[in-house]
C-alpha cells in the first residue's frame, strides 16, 4: 500500500490525540518547531496539516500564542426521531436539536417562486419547469453558522394555501406546515455524501478555507407514494448525525 503523504501522517496522528483525551479542549498542541522536529518534515508540510485540522474545527490559531484544541459544542441531529408529532418544544427539528444542547437557535432564509430544474423534478416526482418554492437557508447556533440548506416544494401541492411561504405562516418545519392543510408526511428519505466546501460554503459557515469539508444531506419527504418537499442540507463540522434503524 503506498504510504500516505506525511502532512496527512501528522494531521491523523494529532487528530488521534485529540479523539482519545490526550489533547483535550483549551490543550496548546506541541509548537510548529517541534513537530517539524518530531515529523522531520519542512515547515509547509507542518502549516498543512494544521490546515486540515483547523478545517475540520478540531483546533484554532492564537496570533502570537501557538495552535490550541477548540472547545468544540456539537449539535446532534437524530434523524430517527426529527419529525416525531409527539415531540415536545418547537416544532422546527433544528431549533430542538441546538434546545436540547443548551443553545440558542436562529436563522436567516429567503423563498421565490421558481421552476424545477431536471435534477429537483426528479426527486419530486414532477416535470421539469413545474413551478416549485425554493427557500435557501442559513442557520445559526448561539450565533454560529452550523447548517445550510436549500428546499424545493411543488407549488401544486402547497400554492394558494396558508403555508406557500414557508417561513411565514403559523406552523414552522415541514411536518408541521403539511399537517395544516391535510397533507400527512409519513416518510423521509436521505441519501448523505462528504465533499470539500464551495467556497460559498466556506463563507456561509465560517470556515478554514483550505481543507474545509462539508457533511451533504439529500433529503425528500414523502406522503405516501408523493414527494412533497426536497433539500439539500449542508453540515458545517460542529453537527453530528445519528441514525436509530429497527431490525425486523
Amino acid at each position: 500500500m503506498p504510504t500516505a503523504p506525511a502532512y496527512l501522517r501528522i494531521a491523523t496522528t494529532l487528530r488521534g490525540m485529540i479523539s482519545d483525551g490526550t489533547l483535550r479542549p483549551g490543550d496548546k498542541l506541541p509548537t510548529e518547531a517541534q513537530l517539524r522536529q518530531q515529523f522531520g518534515v519542512s515547515t509547509t508540510v507542518v502549516k498543512a496539516a494544521l490546515s486540515i485540522l483547523q478545517g475540520e474545527g478540531l483546533i484554532e490559531g492564537r496570533r502570537g500564542s501557538g495552535n490550541y484544541v477548540r472547545q468544540v459544542r456539537r449539535l446532534t441531529r437524530r434523524a430517527h426521531g426529527r419529525d416525531l408529532r409527539t415531540a415536545t418544544g418547537p416544532t422546527s427539528p433544528f431549533a430542538r436539536d441546538a434546545t436540547a444542547a443548551g443553545q440558542r437557535p436562529d436563522w436567516e432564509h429567503s423563498s421565490e417562486h421558481t421552476t424545477a430544474t431536471p435534477a429537483v423534478a426528479a426527486r419530486l416526482g414532477i416535470d421539469p419547469g413545474d413551478p416549485v418554492m425554493r427557500t435557501r437557508y442559513r442557520f445559526r447556533s448561539d450565533g454560529h453558522p452550523i447548517q445550510l440548506s436549500e428546499s424545493h416544494e411543488p407549488l401544486a401541492i402547497t400554492g394558494g394555501t396558508p403555508v406557500e411561504w414557508p417561513e411565514e405562516g403559523a406552523a414552522v418545519g415541514v411536518v408541521a406546515r403539511m399537517d395544516t392543510i391535510g397533507v400527512r408526511i409519513d416518510a423521509f428519505e436521505e441519501r448523505v455524501t462528504t465533499r470539500p466546501a464551495s467556497p460559498e460554503e466556506i463563507e456561509g459557515l465560517e470556515l478554514t478555507a483550505r481543507g474545509s469539508h462539508v457533511l451533504v444531506i439529500e433529503r425528500t419527504y414523502y406522503a405516501g407514494p408523493l414527494a412533497v418537499e426536497t433539500a439539500d442540507i449542508v453540515l458545517g463540522p460542529h453537527y453530528e448525525v445519528v441514525y436509530r434503524v429497527p431490525v425486523d
